[in-house]
């Protein structure tokens, strides 16, 4: 007698391009200090708040947030805002940067769906994202042809790249710029201007792991972002690819000066 065994397939991990990705691009430096390995917070720890509390009506987490960068870095008030930005917008911008530049899979960074830790000690702020954070794919994705809960299916590449922008910029960072720039005099042009070097950086970092895309996949995501004017691509003379900021991100102004690779100050 012959016994007909059936095997359940093994679920689909949505987030597994997207931290296999970071893996080979990182390296020995991974994981990486701020953000948790695997990316998801399957509950959450003491210390760690979500991005909502950083755009709500009392500014107290943001407040917090400045206060310890500018412990951190020992910066005035407009600097630390610049820089808690810098890397605020960098670190949360970075799965979803990877994730669509990787395998066309992003998750939706939505400020109720990513959690913050804040510290007074580099690298100031780790990022992890809900377990409830929906991920938006393309039809012909793993996750939308077997119907995985919490999937959102883009109908084309202008859809997803329409919704990484609303759930990215639109819904998250967009409305804690607001409220940053009213703590901080510190203008909208420079924060974008660190958004858009941060996520030029973020898949250039990905470019030995994902040959022959770079240029394309930069100019798009800035582009869909409304930031392309904020960054210039450059060849060195060796021929690597560098990111050319047009606006600076202050961290120059701090008491041990530094000018960071690419900023329009010169040194």
């Amino acid at each position: 007698m012959t016994i007909v065994v059936h095997r359940r397939p093994a679920p689909i991990e949505p987030f597994a391009p997207i931290t296999a990705t970071l893996r080979a691009a990182y390296g020995a430096n991974y994981p990486l200090p701020s953000l948790l390995p695997g990316l998801l917070a399957h509950h959450r720890p003491d210390g760690w708040i979500s991005a909502s509390d950083l755009i709500a009506d009392d500014g107290d987490a943001l407040a917090a947030l400045l206060d310890s960068a500018r412990r951190l870095w020992q910066a005035q008030p407009h600097a630390a805002a610049a820089l808690a930005w810098k890397h605020y917008a960098y670190w949360v911008a970075l799965p979803a940067v990877v994730g669509w530049a990787s395998a066309r899979r992003v998750p939706l960074l939505r400020p109720s769906d990513t959690l913050i830790r804040v510290d007074d000690q580099a690298p100031l702020l780790r990022v992890g994202l809900s377990p409830s954070t929906e991920v938006a794919v393309l039809p012909t994705d793993p996750l939308a042809l077997a119907g995985t809960p919490g999937v959102r299916v883009a109908a084309d590449e202008a859809d997803l790249l329409s919704t990484l922008r609303t759930s990215l910029l639109d819904e998250h960072l967009t409305p804690l710029l607001d409220r940053l720039r009213g703590q901080a005099r510190v203008g909208a042009r420079t924060l974008l201007g660190s958004l858009a070097s941060g996520v030029a950086q973020g898949v250039l970092r990905t470019a030995d792991v994902l040959p022959g895309r770079t240029v394309d996949n930069i100019e798009t995501l800035l582009t869909s972002l409304g930031v392309a004017d904020l960054v210039e691509l450059v060849r060195a003379p060796d021929g690597t690819l560098t990111v050319q900021r047009r606006t600076c991100c202050l961290a120059f102004t701090l008491p041990a000066p530094k000018v960071c690779t690419g900023c329009c100050i010169k040194s």
